[in-house]
Parts: C-alpha cells; sequence; structure tokens
C-alpha cells in the first residue's frame, strides 16, 4: 500500500515515551539545581508519558514494543503495585456508582485496540477484574452483523455505551471501520476519510455528555506476536483461541501499522487522546493500563452523595423500643 501522507519533521526519539533508544537531554553543564540535594524529582503522570500529541506524525516502527515507560523495575514489583492500585480502583469504582444514584452523569469508557494477541482479553482479565463487575459495561465487537450493516457504522457502538456510574471497556471499537476497512478495501476512500472526523464529533459528543474515554493501542512487535501464535499451536488448551486466518492477516501487517498510525494521529485530541501502550511484556501493559485508570478516576474524584434523609432521626427510630428485636 503506497503512503500518501505529506512528511512532516519528527520529533526527537528522547521526546517520547516509549520509542527505542536515542541520546537523553541532559540539564545545561554547570547549571546548579534548584532542589536540595538528595530530592527526588517526582515522576510525570503515566497519562502524559503515554499520550499520543494532538497532530503528531506518528511513526509505530520507532515505539519499542518491549519498553516499559515510567513503570515498575520489573514483574514482581509490578505485580505488587497493582494489588495496591486495586483496593483503591474498587473504592473509586464504588464512589462513581454511588454518586450516579444522585445524578452524577459521569462514566468512564475504556476503549483497547491492537493487533490480534495483543492482550485486549487478557486485559479484560487482569485489569477489569480489579473492579466490581456489576459496575462494569463488557462488549467484544466482532464483524458486523447483517443488521449492523444496514446502520450507520456507529450505530452499534452507540448502543454499547456504559450507563451513568459504570465504567465501559471495549474489546475492539468503532477504529475497526478505519483500519480493517482500510487495509481490506472495504469501503471508497472518500467516505473512509470522513470517518475520521465522524469520530471525533462522536468522541467529543461523549464528553460533553460526562464519559471519560480512554483510548489504549496496545503496540505489540511482529516477533512477539509470531511467538503467541506459536504458544497457541504447542498447547491443546489454547487451540480454541488459534484462528488460521491469522496467519495469513500476517501478511497485511505494513498496512495495519499505517492503517494505526493514520488514526491515532487523525484522532488523538484533547478531548479523547490515545495512548500507546507497549505490549509485549504483559505485565506492564496490566500495570499501565491500571494505572491510566486510576489516574482517571482519580482525576474524576467522584463523592459519594450526602444522604437525602434525617440521618439522627432515622438512627432515633431504629433504636426505639418499638423497633428492637
Amino acid at each position: 500500500m503506497a503512503k500518501t501522507r505529506s512528511k512532516a519533521p519528527k520529533a526527537s526519539k528522547a521526546e517520547k515515551p516509549g520509542k527505542k533508544a536515542g541520546k537523553a537531554s541532559g540539564k545545561a553543564p554547570g547549571k546548579a539545581s534548584d532542589k536540595p540535594k538528595g530530592a527526588k524529582k517526582a515522576a510525570p503522570p503515566l497519562a502524559d508519558v503515554l499520550r499520543v500529541p494532538e497532530g503528531e506524525r506518528l511513526d509505530l516502527s520507532s515505539y519499542d514494543t518491549r519498553a516499559t515507560p515510567g513503570g515498575p523495575v520489573d514483574k514482581a514489583a509490578a505485580l505488587a503495585d497493582m494489588a495496591r492500585m486495586g483496593e483503591r480502583l474498587a473504592d473509586l469504582q464504588e464512589r462513581l456508582y454511588a454518586a450516579s444514584t444522585a445524578g452524577d452523569r459521569r462514566r468512564m469508557l475504556l476503549v483497547l485496540q491492537g493487533m490480534d494477541t495483543s492482550g485486549k482479553g487478557g486485559t479484560v482479565k487482569h485489569v477489569i477484574g480489579l473492579f466490581n463487575p456489576s459496575g462494569c459495561r463488557i462488549k467484544a465487537f466482532k464483524a458486523p452483523t447483517a443488521e449492523e450493516q444496514n446502520h450507520p457504522f456507529l450505530w452499534r457502538i452507540m448502543k454499547a455505551l456504559p450507563e451513568r456510574g459504570e465504567i465501559g471497556i471495549f474489546d475492539r471499537s468503532h477504529y475497526e471501520d478505519v483500519l480493517i476497512a482500510r487495509v481490506r478495501d472495504l469501503v471508497p476512500r472518500s467516505q473512509l476519510g470522513r470517518r475520521y472526523g465522524q469520530i471525533n464529533r462522536f468522541e467529543k459528543s461523549l464528553t460533553h455528555d460526562g464519559v471519560t474515554v480512554i483510548k489504549c493501542f496496545l503496540h505489540l512487535g511482529k516477533d512477539e506476536q509470531r511467538d503467541r501464535l506459536l504458544e497457541r499451536l504447542d498447547r491443546p488448551d489454547k487451540h480454541w483461541k488459534f484462528n488460521p486466518g491469522d496467519i495469513e492477516e500476517r501478511a497485511f501487517w505494513p498496512a495495519y501499522q499505517e492503517a494505526y498510525e493514520i488514526a491515532l494521529e487523525r484522532c488523538s485530541t484533547e478531548a479523547a487522546p490515545w495512548f500507546v501502550i507497549p505490549a509485549d511484556r504483559k505485565w506492564y501493559r496490566n500495570w499501565a493500563i491500571s494505572k491510566l485508570l486510576l489516574e482517571h478516576l482519580e482525576s474524576l474524584d467522584p463523592q459519594y452523595p450526602k444522604a437525602d434523609f434525617d440521618v439522627a432521626e432515622s438512627r432515633e427510630r431504629l433504636l426505639s423500643a418499638g423497633w428492637q428485636g
């Protein structure tokens, strides 16, 4: 597939987290630090580290899929940190749901996209498992049904959105309509080009209605995908996960990478930015998405609603003689 996009200056690799090693920037020689000796610089929010800057040209081949930007030192540290985050995530989820009973319309939508075996299902299992499932709405999007094909491409997405107080998780999403649709030439290019703008307007309308949209691209290496597919073939208990068509799809790897680059470039907005998650290390992928969810929930800071009844009077009635026993 020939690339037709105009060239734009690339940012240096040192400017982008998760990219392959480049020259690191340092302090000017001899410049005194304003901080006391031994003071640690606060780490930036992970959202800032992994965010795709709005309007910037993207080259996914320059991102290291085995990197761990902003992450713990190793798998053991990541698992321990996730255990600590789990309690806080569950508390914030409960507050979000509780606030909805008093009219708070806010909710959250996690969008997971990535090549086959990148870990969309694994993320749902390991990360969303930290939440109360009754407050989650999970939807895995497959090929459109005959009914869905008779509607605009966003129709089936609107039907699956989380209700207020819920956390929604999309395993694949409306982005399939600018990814596989581009790679497989399923729609005319003129129609495809309009979809990016439709997606941006749709996501902006969601944020105006109280939805926090978190879009994660699980960036998997081609060699890692081959190894994960081989594991599925080597283990009889994984055969159900294997599709011979996955082998054919690998021939379209460059086209899919280009389709993702275009989608991430055009649809990483202030209202709904994209985050690139290096996905070769499953422990880092799970930790990073957990951390992003925690940061966004803490930013929302949902509160339990105040009682709309007389607490003291209710206590007195409950403890009165007539209500004992």
